[in-house]
């Protein structure tokens, strides 16, 4: 699939890979390496504020805390935008939502929303995703703070496929807290009058093609959700949506990781907009 479809786009685009909440761009290190040893340039931006070390964010999680997600997305914009071509866009968990968003304004050739957080308008919750982000509505105050798991709930929503002995060296090695705001705001979004920060224009004909992967066993975000999210897309802009049975939230590090990778960046190879891979 790669030779014929990268013929027809006579150069390979960049990648830029945006990682979600509870994690860093670190959760990104086995895709980067991989995507690069195919031979295309690679981007792992932070949100503002998280560009240190996951051990300097444990020990000072005030960045996370104060997270601003408007300036998130103008910083992400600016990151696409200093490629020298519409990059492909992929996003796991909150980061595939910031990818509906940065497709919403026009950017990329390609976008895929791996585990995707729902944007404005997706009122799908099923009981195991509110079982899960307990921690972060059991108290209203942790709306205004950095929200962290402990390992034994980091299991459950995260690692559910592996054994507690698997898990906890996840945890250790890319876990951090979450900004308590962005997941009480993304939900408040559907009950607060007018659009909020997290609206997307699903009849958008202009934006570039999208995939949502979602895992099987998913707890934060189960696969009905990204289905959901999926199904509001009423556009004429192409959209797919890919189940993989047996993946968990953690799916871009667990075992098996690569055959979601090849088939994301496969797939974005295949109907990535070649309008947007034109030379200028």
């Amino acid at each position: 699939m790669e030779s014929a479809s990268s013929e027809r786009l006579a150069t390979k685009p960049p990648i830029v890979l945006i990682h979600g909440l509870w994690m860093t761009p670190r959760s990104w290190g086995q895709w980067k390496e991989r995507y690069e040893r195919r031979g295309y340039k690679v981007v792992t931006p932070a949100y503002p504020g998280f560009e240190v070390e996951v051990e300097a964010l444990r020990e000072d999680p005030s960045p996370i805390a104060n997270a601003n997600l408007p300036e998130t997305i103008d910083h992400l914009e600016s990151v696409i935008r200093e490629q020298d071509q519409p990059p492909f866009v992929m996003g796991h968990s909150f980061g595939g939502l910031l990818v509906q968003l940065l497709l919403d304004r026009g950017l990329g050739a390609a976008g895929v929303a791996i585990d995707s957080a729902p944007p404005e308008g997706i009122h799908k919750l099923p009981p195991v995703q509110l079982k899960t982000l307990f921690p972060a509505f059991e108290n209203p105050a942790n709306r205004h703070r950095a929200v962290p798991f402990t390992a034994k709930q980091f299991h459950h929503a995260f690692t559910n496929t592996l054994s507690e002995e698997e898990s906890a060296e996840v945890y250790e090695r890319y876990h951090v807290a979450a900004p308590g705001g962005w997941i009480w705001d993304g939900f408040l979004s559907n009950v607060k009058p007018g659009h909020q920060d997290t609206w997307v224009n699903f009849k958008n004909d202009a934006r570039a093609p999208l995939l949502f992967i979602a895992g099987g066993v998913d707890h934060v975000m189960p696969a009905s959700v990204n289905r959901s999210n999926y199904e509001h897309y009423k556009s004429a802009a192409h959209t797919d949506y890919k189940e993989f049975p047996g993946r968990s939230h953690f799916t871009v590090g667990q075992p098996g990781w690569g055959e979601v990778a090849d088939y994301a960046l496969d797939w974005c190879i295949q109907h990535a907009s070649l309008s947007a891979l034109s030379p200028a």
